[in-house]
């Protein structure tokens, strides 16, 4: 994922959207520095659930989730500045909308600081190519 992140990186990504399964104190971290390295910000939406969400039919459900309010997966949304800094959430244990005003043109002036693709780059040493073109996800032989 590093490279993937890179590739946005250079082409300016402003506005960084990671949707997830995964929460807690490593992802919060992951998001932030997601923000300090690529001088962005960054959405992180994690996936709040409850066993009361789990649909009666499942098969096995009062065994596995016997509790209804039981937190499945806290949620852990978050916005964070480019820098790291966290400016809403995370919204832990809770269904809601998470709000934020943010300036994209900030993303631009923060790279002026640290831009990993700019100067910091070294493409004397290291380049990364992307082939945009259409592949099949796996080929059998």
């Amino acid at each position: 994922m590093p490279l993937a992140r890179y590739a946005l990186y250079a082409e300016g990504v402003e506005v960084y959207v990671a949707s997830t399964w995964d929460e807690g104190d490593t992802w919060i971290a992951t998001m932030r520095h997601i923000a300090a390295e690529g001088r962005c910000w960054v959405l992180g939406s994690g996936c709040a659930l409850r066993a009361a969400d789990v649909p009666v039919s499942f098969p096995g459900r009062e065994q596995l989730f016997p509790d209804p309010d039981e937190w499945i997966n806290p949620g852990d949304s978050v916005v964070v500045a480019p820098g790291g800094s966290i400016v809403a959430g995370p919204l832990h244990e809770e269904l809601g909308l998470l709000l934020a005003d943010i300036e994209p043109a900030r993303a631009a002036a923060a790279r002026r600081t640290l831009d990993v693709t700019g100067h910091y780059s070294r493409p004397d040493v290291f380049q990364l190519a992307v082939d945009r073109g259409v592949r099949d996800p796996v080929t059998y032989r």
